[in-house]
C-alpha cells in the first residue's frame, strides 16, 4: 500500500456486514412484498402523520431541533414514570446503543480491548458497532431453543468485560426472556457491569411473565432498556427511539450522545403516536392475531419455529436455509436469510402471509419426497 496513500482503520476488515433486508425480486403478475425487514405492515397511525403534514414546514425543515427532544422525553417520562433526566433520545435504538457503547466500551489505556458479551445469533448490528468501538464482542450462542443462554453469558463475563447486551423479544428467533430469569440473571452480574436491554419489539409481546426493562432498570443501578419507535409505532424510516437508565448511564452517554440526533419532524411524529397508544396497540394486535396464525400454520407443518413475541418468526431451516429463501423469491417474496443457521419471516399483510404458508407447504412436500 503506498504509504503517502489515505486508508481506514485496520478494525474495518473485522466488521461483518450488515445484510439489510432485500426488497422483493419482481415477478410479473405477482404483487411483491417484503417479509425481510420487521417493517410494520400497517401505515402509522393518522395523528402520527398528522403530525409530520403539521411539522413539515418551510420554517421547520431550515432550523436544527430542540437538541434535548424536551416535549418528547416528558411524554415518555409520564408514560413510565421515570425522571425525564434518564432518558436520551436518537436516531432510532441502534443510535442509542452506538453512543452507548462508546460511551462505556472501547479500548482501555492498557491498549487491551474491553469485552461485550452478546448473544449470538442476535441483532447483527451488535457486533458490528462494538467493534467500531474498538471493544470486543464476546459471542454466546444461543440454546437449543432459540434463547438466550443465561448461565452462559454469566460464565462468559472476565474483568475485560464492560457490557452485556440482552435482546428480548430477541431478533431474530423472536424467544422472550422472562422477567424471573432477569432478575436471577442481574443479581450475578458485577455491578460495575452494564446490563442492556434492548427491548425494540417489546409491544408485541403477550406473555404475561415476560421482563418488564423498565423495572429492571427501577430495580437495579447498572441497566440500561433501549425502546424504538421503529417497530410498533411504524415510524422506521423517520429513525426516533431512545434509552432509559440511571444518571451514572445516561449522563456520561449525552457526553457522546451527538446532538441533533433525529429530526424534530421524528420527534412531532412519535410524540403523537405515543399520545394515542390505544391505537398503535391496536394495530400490534393485528400483527401479533396473524403471528400466531403463521406460528401455528408452520409448526404444523414441521418447521420447529420457536415461540416468538415478536413480529416476525424463525425458522431454524439449517442447511436448507438458502434454498427456502430462493423458493420465496421465486415468488416476489423477500424474506431473511441467515445461512446456514435459518430464515427470519416478519409478519406481514394477510396476502403475504398466505403467500409463505403456501410455499412453505410446497416446500416442505418437496423436501419429504
Amino acid at each position: 500500500m503506498d504509504s503517502s496513500a489515505v486508508y481506514p482503520r485496520t478494525v474495518l476488515k473485522k466488521l461483518p456486514a450488515y445484510q439489510a433486508g432485500k426488497p422483493p425480486t419482481e415477478n410479473p403478475g405477482v404483487v411483491p412484498y417484503k417479509l425481510a425487514s420487521n417493517e410494520n405492515p400497517y401505515a402509522p397511525i393518522k395523528a402520527a402523520t398528522d403530525a409530520i403534514i403539521t411539522a413539515a414546514t418551510a420554517e421547520s425543515v431550515q432550523r436544527y431541533p430542540e437538541t434535548t427532544y424536551g416535549q418528547l422525553r416528558n411524554l415518555i417520562s409520564e408514560t413510565y414514570d421515570v425522571p425525564a433526566e434518564d432518558i436520551t433520545v436518537g436516531a432510532g435504538s441502534l443510535g442509542v446503543l452506538t453512543a452507548l457503547i462508546q460511551t462505556f466500551a472501547g479500548t482501555g489505556d492498557d491498549g487491551v480491548e474491553d469485552e461485550v458479551i452478546i448473544p449470538w445469533r442476535s441483532f447483527e448490528a451488535y457486533p458490528i458497532v462494538i467493534r467500531t468501538a474498538g471493544a470486543k464482542d464476546v459471542m454466546v450462542p444461543l440454546t437449543a431453543n432459540a434463547e438466550l443462554d443465561l448461565d452462559a453469558m454469566l460464565a462468559a463475563i472476565t474483568k475485560r468485560t464492560r457490557m452485556v447486551m440482552l435482546c428480548t423479544p430477541n431478533n431474530p428467533t423472536g424467544t422472550v426472556l422472562t422477567e424471573q430469569a432477569v432478575r436471577a440473571f442481574i443479581e450475578q452480574v458485577p455491578k460495575d457491569i452494564l446490563v442492556v436491554i434492548d427491548e425494540a419489539y417489546t409491544e408485541f409481546i403477550r406473555r404475561d411473565n415476560a421482563v418488564d426493562g423498565v423495572q429492571m432498570y427501577r430495580d437495579y443501578a447498572n441497566v440500561a432498556v433501549l425502546r424504538t419507535f421503529s417497530k410498533a409505532h411504524g415510524l422506521a424510516n423517520l429513525r426516533v427511539g431512545y434509552a432509559v437508565a440511571p444518571p451514572q448511564i445516561s449522563e456520561p452517554l449525552k457526553v457522546i450522545h451527538p446532538p441533533f440526533a433525529t429530526s424534530s419532524l421524528a420527534a412531532e411524529a412519535a410524540y403523537a403516536s405515543m399520545s394515542n397508544m390505544d391505537e398503535v396497540m391496536h394495530n400490534t394486535e393485528k400483527v401479533v392475531v396473524e403471528r400466531d396464525r403463521v406460528w401455528q400454520a408452520l409448526n404444523e407443518l414441521g418447521y420447529r419455529p420457536p415461540d416468538t413475541q415478536a413480529n416476525f418468526v424463525w425458522l431454524p431451516l439449517g442447511e436448507q436455509t438458502q434454498a427456502f429463501a430462493d423458493a420465496c423469491e421465486a415468488q416476489a417474496l423477500s424474506v431473511r436469510a441467515f445461512a446456514p443457521e435459518g430464515v427470519r419471516v416478519t409478519v406481514g399483510e394477510v396476502e403475504a402471509n398466505d403467500r409463505l404458508i403456501q410455499i412453505a407447504t410446497d416446500f416442505a412436500q418437496q423436501l419429504a419426497n
